[in-house]
């Protein structure tokens, strides 16, 4: 992977936790996120966003269920402390004070 390509895929982990943190029941879908992202200019493709979600589980920011298509994301504990700041990860942009 490139270090441009590495620097959007830590954006795009970062975009989807922090919506995450302010969705109800940290919850969403891939489709959405997927909107979220591009909305924010961390454009994205649907394999990028299941490919970050993938490595999200991985690392036990979030967990996911689905069939085919539809993937549905929560924040877990962990998840919602990288996205507020709290805590950090290499794999996942820190996010900006007051961000």
């Amino acid at each position: 992977m490139t270090d441009y390509a590495e620097t959007l895929s830590k954006h795009r982990r970062l975009t989807i936790l922090k919506f995450l943190l302010d969705s109800p029941e940290y919850t969403s879908n891939a489709s959405i996120l997927e909107e979220v992202c591009n909305s924010f200019g961390v454009t994205s493709n649907r394999d990028q966003i299941v490919g970050d979600i993938q490595w999200l589980k991985e690392v036990g920011f979030v967990s996911s269920n689905g069939q085919g298509d539809f993937i549905v994301v929560s924040a877990t504990a962990r998840g919602v402390e990288i996205a507020q700041g709290k805590a950090s990860h290499e794999g996942v942009q820190r996010p900006r004070p007051g961000q």
